[in-house]
């Protein structure tokens, strides 16, 4: 999305939460961080004189999607979220569904299995209590509350061989998964289904009303002709 805004000479600035050290860098200008609630958003958005958001934010990241859906109401900004679409099951693959964290955790055999804990590090305290070997994988190192764990320091996209080879060299038993969608990181859902192994899949968080879009070209449509700001 960046690249296609820039490469269309618009006016944008991209917003990184400021939860990794080396974020990506984008073809656009800056900025990283909080804006502080609805409050700080509708602020930010007034005193830039931003006329359009995209939400792209990941699709598990409700409290910003929250914010800007409230934000942007507030000052009258018009909003669109480009949302990938969710993963599906395929044949073979054996999925059990959860609502939350809480949930994916009850759903473990708590036997001491190894566990592929795929959901990245802002929600691992439903886990700690476990008796599970786990195996972590983030895009940077990071600190995190599970004993028996191995952290594995990547960034994808990751591949279907290499997820496979992974999981066999950890002995995984479980993958538990968050239905984010896309593509960077689907190869762990085609190892599991390759190795027949069972995933507890995450259900999105529910969130308010909103102008959706799958793509970036969509995206770009609905911003053509208009007095931009995003």
């Amino acid at each position: 999305m960046a690249r296609a805004l820039a490469e269309a000479g618009l006016d944008a600035v991209y917003s990184y939460a400021g939860r990794t050290a080396a974020p990506v860098a984008q073809p656009l200008p800056t900025r990283s961080g909080g804006f502080g609630g609805v409050e700080g958003l509708a602020a930010y958005l007034r005193q830039n004189r931003i006329s359009h958001v995209i939400d792209a934010t990941h699709p598990f990241a409700a409290g910003m999607s929250r914010n800007a859906v409230a934000a942007c109401a507030a000052e009258g900004v018009a909003l669109m979220a480009l949302e990938r679409p969710a993963w599906t099951e395929r044949p073979g693959d054996r999925w059990r569904h959860v609502a939350d964290y809480d949930a994916a955790a009850a759903a473990l055999p708590n036997d001491g299995s190894a566990v592929f804990l795929a959901i990245g590090r802002q929600n691992l305290a439903p886990f700690a209590g476990l008796d599970h070997r786990w195996m972590l994988r983030f895009a940077e190192v990071a600190a995190h509350p599970l004993r028996d764990a191995t952290l594995i320091v990547s960034r994808g996209p990751f591949t279907v061989a290499g997820d496979i080879a992974l999981m066999r060299r950890h002995d995984i038993a479980q993958v538990v998964a968050k239905n984010a969608g896309g593509r960077a990181a689907e190869a762990k859902l085609a190892a599991a289904r390759e190795l027949g192994l069972p995933v507890v899949m995450i259900g999105r968080p529910a969130l308010p009303p909103r102008r959706l879009a799958a793509t970036p070209e969509e995206v770009l449509d609905w911003l053509h002709g208009t007095d931009r700001g995003v």
